[in-house]
């Protein structure tokens, strides 16, 4: 049921205060009715038999009456209920239209435009804060690379001719620093990728494919891959976002999952891209709770996007993103 749909129906509904005056005056409508008709009186001073009467009336009065304003006023618990259970990671959660005056049709309309403004404006604010990270780790990793890179491997071409012609007493302590600051070289590039892995500037699935390659040889995980060709507008907010929630969930799956097989898939269906990473491994488990689950959906919601984690058809685990194309533009 839309607002407008609503409002119409409310202009047919009795408002909560006359409501809650029909109640009140048919409850003591009743009350007086059955005083009337019954044929017990009461006396003075008054005998027991009375007191029970005259108690077990007002108890049937009282229990009818918050029945009646329980069921009227309902929809205000289920409101109440549904606001407790809304999840900022989870956006989408709406109140369903159960108001029957109009004045709790007015309180769900509000709430549920409410919630949509916060999810839109989280949504926005959260893409500008992601496109500015990305800006700046892409500035970092170039510096890393470039500036620092290149006078740590200015460094160690210099050693290699310093060690030329040196006693070999001081030669291997030359050549302890070369491998010393050749290790040093190698970090700042791991570190550089971290920031900003250099294989996105290639496509997201060239990326994707490294990501696998690499994390097969370092943990004999079997990985098979379905890449779909990528969007060529993609925006690179959205690379990220894709290449981040693959890359934490393939590392997932091999520190905890106990699996042998993962399966990553990227395809576009229609106006949204979905990236699926499956494994054979123990289940779901605890882990959908834990931090790395969370960061996931953090970064999906960068995005606009949402990361759903269920069981996988034949055992294992199934990550699923989802990311609209046409939020990400």
């Amino acid at each position: 049921m839309t607002v407008s749909s609503a409002r119409k129906s409310g202009a047919t509904q009795l408002s909560l205060v006359w409501r809650v005056f029909a109640i009140n005056s048919g409850v003591l409508v009743l009350a007086t009715l059955a005083l009337v008709i019954s044929p017990a009186t009461v006396s003075f001073p008054i005998a027991l038999t009375e007191i029970v009467v005259l108690v077990i009336g007002i108890a049937v009065m009282l229990a009818v009456h918050l029945a009646l304003l329980r069921r009227m006023l309902a929809p205000l618990e289920q409101m109440a209920v549904l606001m407790d259970r809304v999840d900022p990671l989870a956006p989408g959660t709406r109140v369903p239209p159960t108001a029957t005056t109009p004045e709790l049709e007015r309180v769900e309309a509000a709430f549920n435009r409410m919630v949509g403004r916060v999810e839109s404006e989280r949504r926005e604010s959260a893409r500008r804060e992601l496109i500015a990270q990305q800006e700046e780790r892409r500035r970092i990793a170039l510096d890393l690379h470039d500036q620092v890179g290149q006078s740590l491997t200015a460094v160690i071409l210099q050693l290699d001719r310093v060690v030329e012609g040196l006693p070999e007493e001081r030669a291997g302590q030359v050549a302890a620093a070369r491998e010393a600051t050749r290790s040093t070289l190698d970090e700042v590039r791991e570190i550089a990728g971290r920031i900003r892995p250099e294989a996105l500037d290639l496509g997201l699935s060239s990326a994707l494919a490294g990501l696998t390659t690499d994390l097969s040889k370092r943990t004999g995980l079997r990985i098979e891959r379905r890449l779909g060709a990528a969007p060529a507008d993609m925006p690179d907010e959205v690379e990220v976002v894709v290449y981040r929630v693959v890359q934490e969930a393939l590392t997932n799956v091999a520190r905890h999952a106990d699996a042998t097989y993962a399966e990553v898939s990227v395809e576009r269906s229609g106006d949204t891209l979905v990236a699926t990473v499956d494994d054979d491994g123990r289940g779901v488990g605890d882990a959908a709770t834990g931090a790395g689950i969370r960061g996931m959906r953090e970064r999906a919601l960068l995005a606009g996007g949402r990361v759903s984690i269920g069981a996988r058809a034949g055992g294992g685990t199934s990550v699923r993103l989802e990311v609209p194309l046409g939020e990400a533009r």
